[in-house]
């Protein structure tokens, strides 16, 4: 495993990190609390520091079993958690998105009950969980500003999503020098991680991005094919069957990142982000052991040479020649497209 530096913070990570949403929650499958707490220990063998979670994973539960996993491994790991949904006040419905609040009062109390089911004085990252442009006021950079002086945290960051516009909450956590901009983000999805990259380059910012959906719902790492029948349950179901079905096609166009014996079609996916400086840890969502050797692996497999990653892109700005629609045009972005539209984006090929 390699290491990399987060934003200005001076924490070291991991380039693959541990996304603890497939923990306290059914969304990415069952298993029991054991199982859980034994899949992030194994995660810790191989060599895996950075942990990401959030206070809505599981309402809360995440948290709690995260927090008994690494307790015996507290000073070796890097822990993220996310505040800003209330769901102590709002049920669950589905897979919907629960009414955030990003208020000061809310978010202190919010915090304070993440440190407790984590069962921590403190935390290395707290981040904002999707919340919008002008939610984030001068009392809310202020409270996070006081934490990082308190040293409760060490890093502040903002998660985007859960589609993946979000371009001027992005470029505003960018310009506002926080250290981290959570993303989705992939060879299949690159008009917002390049927005940003063009952010990062404007203004100078040593913000770290942090790439989730790395395969793409099940595509770049091949578990979803097209004998796959995803269960009403399983969150990869969100995307419409055109997106699977155009994104079998362009998988084939991918081959040539492929090295026999050396590097996986998943592996090379990672390394494709990790091709990118600014890109602090990949987080993929780990489902098995076999999952977690396979991907924490992927930091030592070859790196994409430079003509390999001007190849991708080149197929990426020609749609991988395919003329079909993905379906994925009315998912893109959680204001109608306008973000997206402003930034003079092409909607239509966003997530391509």
């Amino acid at each position: 495993m390699n290491y990399r530096t987060l934003g200005e913070s001076g924490l070291e990570v991991s380039e693959i990190g541990f996304g603890a949403w497939v923990v306290g929650s059914d969304w990415w499958g069952d298993r029991t609390e054991q199982q859980a707490i034994d899949m992030v220990r194994y995660a810790v063998d191989q060599g895996i520091t950075y942990f990401d979670t959030g206070d809505v994973y599981g309402h809360g539960d995440s948290e709690q079993l995260l927090g008994k996993a690494l307790e015996p491994v507290r000073d070796e790991v890097t822990v993220a958690t996310k505040i800003g949904y209330d769901f102590y006040n709002n049920p669950q419905a589905g897979h919907g998105e629960l009414p955030k609040e990003m208020h000061r009062d809310y978010l202190e109390e919010a915090f304070e009950k993440s440190l407790d089911r984590l069962g921590m004085d403190s935390v290395e990252m707290l981040q904002l969980h999707n919340a919008n442009a002008d939610e984030i006021d001068a009392d809310v950079l202020e409270f996070l500003d006081e934490l990082r002086e308190e040293g409760r945290v060490d890093a502040i960051g903002m998660a985007l999503g859960p589609s993946i516009g979000w371009l001027a909450e992005g470029d505003l956590a960018i310009e506002e020098e926080f250290d981290a901009v959570q993303l989705v983000w992939n060879m299949l999805e690159q008009e917002v991680g390049n927005h940003f990259l063009d952010t990062l380059e404007r203004t100078g910012s040593a913000t770290s991005l942090i790439p989730r959906v790395p395969h793409s719902s099940g595509l770049l790492n091949e578990q979803v094919t097209p004998e796959t029948e995803l269960d009403e349950g399983d969150h990869r179901a969100y995307r419409p069957d055109e997106w699977y079905e155009t994104g079998w096609e362009k998988i084939e166009s991918l081959r040539f990142l492929e090295r026999d014996g050396e590097r996986e079609m998943s592996q090379a996916a990672l390394q494709w982000l990790l091709f990118h400086d600014s890109v602090a840890t990949v987080t993929p969502t780990f489902r098995t052991r076999d999952d977690i050797d396979e991907w924490a692996a992927a930091s030592d497999v070859p790196p994409l040479s430079d003509e390999e990653y001007e190849r991708v892109q080149s197929l990426y700005a020609d749609n991988f020649g395919i003329e079909g629609d993905d379906g994925m045009d009315a998912l893109r972005s959680s204001v109608g497209g306008e973000d997206i539209e402003s930034a003079g984006l092409d909607k239509e090929s966003a997530g391509s």
